[in-house]
């Protein structure tokens, strides 16, 4: 009798438990996908131009100049759409906390876009950091010096990037605890 009591209690205690973790991984879907949203705008939304000489001579810098900005945008833009679908399976376990096989998916996907994630904003910035310093064995120039709005833009929207990360980092983490601790 007194066996069964504990079982019962350490069942429901399990539960909330695993409530928890599934309302948290929800505010992390929320703040990731914003994050990834705001960062891929940001990117995309990226330009400037300099007179050079005269009025009608001028030079311009977009995101679409550089391939590695353009994956950016698209990773971004590729995480952003399966977080926003994602939302519907994380509010499935808000309300059933047992459920296991759902969170495993979510965890193998979490970590496909985890990659994804990690490396468009390691390529870009690669080259935001290039943008900045320059490179002068290689005879490249910093180019921030003259595309200031440029640089600002691209390294602001890199910070979302990597806030997603550690959120998707925090989201694989949470899913193995709840599947660890389920009963």
């Amino acid at each position: 009798m007194k066996g069964a009591g504990l079982e019962a209690g350490e069942t429901s205690r399990a539960r909330a438990v695993n409530r928890g973790i599934s309302i948290m991984d929800f505010m992390f879907r929320v703040v990731a996908a914003i994050a990834t949203l705001a960062s891929a705008i940001a990117m995309g939304t990226t330009n400037e131009t300099l007179p050079f000489f005269t009025q009608f001579i001028r030079f311009r810098a977009e995101y679409s100049d550089l391939p590695t900005f353009t994956f950016f945008v698209v990773g971004n833009a590729i995480v952003t759409g399966y977080l926003v679908l994602s939302l519907t399976l994380s509010i499935f376990h808000i309300i059933r906390s047992a459920a296991v096989g759902t969170r495993i998916f979510l965890a193998i996907f979490d970590t496909a876009a985890l990659g994804l994630l990690t490396a468009a904003a390691s390529a870009t910035a690669a080259i935001v950091y290039l943008a900045h310093k320059g490179n002068s064995s290689a005879n490249w120039f910093s180019i921030c010096q003259q595309y200031n709005s440029f640089c600002e833009r691209a390294s602001g929207s890199l910070i979302g990037s990597f806030i997603a990360v550690v959120c998707f980092i925090l989201l694989i983490l949470f899913s193995a605890f709840a599947v660890s601790h389920h009963r």
